[in-house]
């Protein structure tokens, strides 16, 4: 079995990483039309924002002292209709942000979440090995949808403050140059808090990812252990361990609100210095008639309206900075090399006829992990059915995992047909394989899909003849909507027997030519027992056959059986040669009898 180790997720950099915001970006390329046009939208929101306070400027200046002047209605009703189109094309502005930017954020979420999807698919076994799924169904749940989110919405805020305040600044800057120098004073320190904080953030951010993944992992183990957990009546227990592990999730959220909370009252105070100092400033220059009250009422106004973009900017860096701890673990996983690759060359271009041949092989889970083999080596003819028995840890699923390339060996070859498996290309090898497990998994679906799941182009008559081969036709016939039967997630709606049945058709309809066979009779009744072993013996026939056997006496009938210990071949033959050796598998063979004889008697049967 692989060698299990407690995760340790990879630690990254605090400080604010552009190159993996591009990365981000890439996989979502397809929008940069889409982003281009919420920029531009975005931009027009912050002049129009801007334009509002000329208008108050105008109207105190220009329109009111012109009272009972010639003309004066028809410039009223100008006034009047010309800041209802800016109001009319600014809520058309913002109904079209929301509906872009939420397209932005779907599509984006979409684009992350495919590609994460694609590279599971590539990845080697050993990544699930080391890996636990609550770190993965984060990144591919939470930390995709903050990232789509963050994005999204980030252009919007980030555009409109950054033009926001730029439009300010050069409508103060236009109206009085001294006034406007003396109003901004608070803007460094503004940025200098800003920056603080953001670094505060990030720092909080990434550690209550780090605990996100634990609690989301207690989920998915308590959902798929809810069954066991309340056989066991080990809730309370359950209990306690998820709060151990909440404890984190929500002393960091804690730590995160008080940093929020301290900081915008400060972004507040700042600027309400500004606008205190635009208030005094400008009151002595509207007193010596170096401004106009309109032009003292715009400042006033731009002065109290800098706070928020510039509230706005400083809140949506800091956010890219806390989703910068998700950036980077969705990046990670993305860009996550599979450690089993193709050869550059690597081809697919023959059928297998089974011969397998292992060659001197070495090998072990990890560089600093036990050997399992070590110069080992086995022949395995077409169309031979080779038992592997032996104590838990001999090396029996080692043997499979190698032998289907879920792992590579340090060194030796294994040789299919008489080539290097490495010469040819996964798909070449896995497309020709047939897996029975002894816990059969089904997929959410019909019983037709799972089946099909064997060979995505058999027809109609392939199922069926494989469902029958597999002594399932019979009760799949009896469920309420036949092959159109849902099996529910994981198969839950069927029994193991019935999933049991539906996973060797499964294998039946792929004809393969390597069948591995992992104990396929366990925990089940003695007549579903017989009928996946009819099945079973129809699935071995003609084929290179590797039975994992846990009760031996479904085994008997093998051509040969290797006897595994401590990942060396100790005993060697058919059944009847092996017994006659009265060795190390007669004993097992004789012990696991008398344990079923006297299980047997003691329950009446």
């Amino acid at each position: 079995m692989a060698e299990h180790k407690e995760f340790e997720e990879k630690e990254y950099s605090t400080q604010f990483n552009m190159t993996i915001w591009k990365k981000i970006l890439q996989y979502g390329r397809s929008l940069y039309p889409v982003i281009g046009v919420l920029i531009v939208i975005m931009i027009g929101v912050a002049v129009l924002d801007g334009i509002f306070p000329q208008m108050t400027r105008y109207a105190i200046d220009t329109l009111i002292p012109a009272y009972n002047s010639p003309g004066y209605t028809r410039r009223v009703a100008s006034f009047i209709l010309n800041y209802g189109l800016l109001a009319l094309l600014q809520g058309f502005n913002v109904w079209a942000l929301i509906m872009v930017a939420g397209i932005i954020e779907v599509r984006l979420c979409h684009a992350l979440r495919k590609a994460a999807f694609e590279r599971l698919q590539q990845l080697s076994f050993s990544y699930y090995d080391r890996t636990p799924a609550g770190w993965i169904i984060a990144r591919m749940t939470s930390d995709a949808q903050k990232l789509g989110d963050t994005i999204a919405w980030g252009i919007v805020d980030l555009v409109w403050g950054a033009t926001m305040m730029l439009t300010i600044i050069i409508f103060m800057i236009v109206m009085h140059p001294l006034l406007a120098s003396v109003t901004l004073l608070f803007v460094p320190p503004l940025l200098m808090v800003t920056f603080w904080f953001q670094k505060k953030i990030l720092e909080t951010q990434r550690k209550s990812r780090k605990a996100n993944s634990l609690v989301t992992g207690v989920f998915n183990e308590g959902l798929q252990g809810a069954r066991t957990s309340k056989a066991l009546s080990i809730e309370p227990h359950n209990c306690r361990d998820f709060a151990v592990k909440t404890e984190h999730l929500r002393d960091y959220a804690i730590r995160a609100a008080k940093l929020s909370a301290l900081y915008l009252p400060l972004v507040m105070v700042l600027a309400s210095i500004g606008a205190a100092i635009a208030l005094g400033t400008g009151g002595r220059y509207l007193l010596q008639g170096l401004i106009s009250f309109g032009t003292l009422v715009a400042f006033i106004n731009y002065a109290m309206m800098f706070f928020d973009p510039a509230r706005e900017v400083a809140r949506v860096l800091s956010e890219f900075q806390a989703a910068q701890a998700s950036a980077e673990r969705l990046v990670g996983l993305i860009e996550t090399a599979p450690e089993i690759i193709d050869k550059p060359g690597a081809v697919a271009d023959s059928l297998i006829h089974g011969e397998v041949l292992l060659d001197h092989v070495t090998f072990r889970y990890s560089p600093q992990g036990p050997w399992i083999f070590k110069d080992f080596s086995l022949h395995i003819p077409a169309g031979q059915t080779l038992a592997v028995v032996g104590e838990t840890g001999c090396g029996k699923s080692t043997l499979v995992n190698v032998i289907c390339r879920f792992y590579e060996p340090e060194s030796g070859t294994i040789l299919i047909d008489g080539l290097d498996y490495r010469e040819r290309t996964q798909y070449w090898l896995h497309s020709q394989l047939g897996y029975v497990l002894q816990t059969p998994l089904l997929f959410s679906g019909t019983v037709r899909e799972n089946i099909r799941y064997g060979r995505l182009d058999a027809t109609e008559e392939d199922i069926i003849t494989a469902a029958r081969d597999a002594n399932a036709l019979d009760f799949i016939e009896k469920l309420e909507h036949g092959l159109d039967t849902l099996v529910g997630e994981g198969g839950a709606l069927l029994s193991v027997g019935q999933k049991q049945l539906i996973s060797i058709a499964r294998a039946l309809v792929a004809n393969p030519r390597i069948i591995i066979l992992d104990e396929a009779t366990s925990s089940v009744d003695t007549e579903t027992e017989m009928l996946i072993q009819g099945a079973i013996t129809r699935l071995l026939a003609g084929r290179t056959s590797i039975v994992i056997a846990h009760r031996l006496s479904t085994i008997r009938q093998a051509d040969r059986i290797i006897l595994l210990d401590k990942g060396k071949i100790i005993e060697d033959g058919n059944h009847a040669s092996l017994m006659n050796l009265h060795g190390a598998y007669w004993k097992l063979y004789t012990q696991q009898f008398l344990d079923e004889a006297s299980y047997l008697e003691a329950s009446g049967a």
